[in-house]
């Protein structure tokens, strides 16, 4: 599995993740293990030569982001399969090994990723990923274990294998070639809703993503921005909109763009209620800023487009997660299939 497999931690910062971390993820992992190293100023790239000399490094020449990182490290390692895997996961053993068998096995399966819980809460689901990504007709992600803020404990209800609209960033396996001809990770997002928009190319265009419960992982999460940070939200709901942009059909795209600036404005004014406001004023910041660069997306829009099977997504809710969870009341994925 070692000259298949290849695991790419992108660190930036991220020394004492590492040092926590990174022994155990070498020791269960049965594949090369390399650390991409995003221009960090602290102490992380010390760590990795004097406690880690075995550990292959990619040194970056500055901070690309999440997205731009990973493509520059990624072109740099020859496997079959990519794990995307964030710094601050914590790994069962033999924790490869079910992704690895299932992607094998179904040629037509681009990306799947593990069951994810909480580090702090390990009988809970974990924000970012839990068991498997999805998305409502306005551009709403959610998971099959969290929906917004309800987060679920797991008591084996998401164990069956399933098709998933996202498989998260934080632990991605993904088919080297399809990353590629897809054109990997927009490089434009640097940070936040760049796995989605790369799952929804590779979905349109007629693969699978796959969420496989028998691996498992525990993510502790919030570690580079935390979520309450007004940059983060500027990156989400920016990046948000140049998903949308890039990936809508032309029959959806201007009443779905109308439809989320009035409900942006609505959660700009929940924000200011809360008294957070430069997360407030990051609304309409990152409305400013796709207004004033979607331009620059045309092109990538127009060959997604183009390379589109046609076909509907199943994966994405006909109907709207902020309906089902704020008027019906609906708090589990569970739920959603009433």
């Amino acid at each position: 599995m070692e000259s298949k497999v290849a695991v790419v931690i992108l660190n930036w910062n991220g020394e004492k993740m590492l040092r926590r971390f990174l022994p155990g993820i070498i020791t269960h992992t049965k594949g090369k293990v390399y650390v991409a190293d995003n221009h960090s100023d602290d102490d992380s790239l010390k760590l990795l030569a004097d406690e880690f000399p075995s550990v292959p490094t990619i040194v970056l020449d500055k901070n690309y982001g999440f997205a731009e990182g990973y493509n520059k490290a990624l072109s740099q390692v020859d496997a079959d399969y990519y794990v995307l895997l964030n710094s601050d996961i914590e790994v069962e053993d033999d924790w490869l090994t079910p992704l690895v068998d299932y992607m094998d096995a179904h040629p037509e399966i681009a990306a799947c990723q593990p069951k994810i819980r909480s580090f702090h809460n390990k009988q809970y689901f974990e924000y970012a990923g839990a068991a498997g990504g999805y998305m409502d007709k306005l551009g709403y992600p959610f998971c099959r274990g969290r929906i917004f803020d309800s987060v679920e404990k797991d008591e084996g209800q998401y164990d069956a294998i399933r098709s998933v609209f996202w498989a998260t960033g934080a632990a991605m396996m993904v088919r080297r070639d399809v990353y590629f001809a897809v054109g990997g990770l927009d490089g434009r997002f640097f940070a936040h809703m760049e796995e989605i928009d790369l799952c929804w190319r590779m979905r349109s265009r007629g693969y699978g993503i796959v969420c496989v419960p028998a691996s498992k992982v525990y993510h502790v999460g919030g570690g580079t921005l935390p979520k309450e940070n007004p940059h983060k939200t500027f990156l989400n709901f920016r990046n948000n909109l140049y998903m949308l942009y890039k990936n809508l059909p032309e029959t959806e795209l201007k009443l779905v763009l109308r439809q989320r600036y009035w409900l942006d404005i609505l959660a700009a004014f929940v924000f200011l209620l809360k008294g957070e406001v430069r997360s407030f004023r990051a609304v309409f910041a990152a409305h400013r800023e796709f207004d004033r660069t979607k331009s620059d997306f045309l092109l990538s829009r127009q060959e997604n487009m183009l390379r589109t099977n046609g076909n509907d997504i199943p994966e994405i809710l006909k109907g709207s997660i902020l309906w089902a969870y704020h008027i019906k009341r609906k708090k589990h994925y569970s739920q959603l299939q009433e």
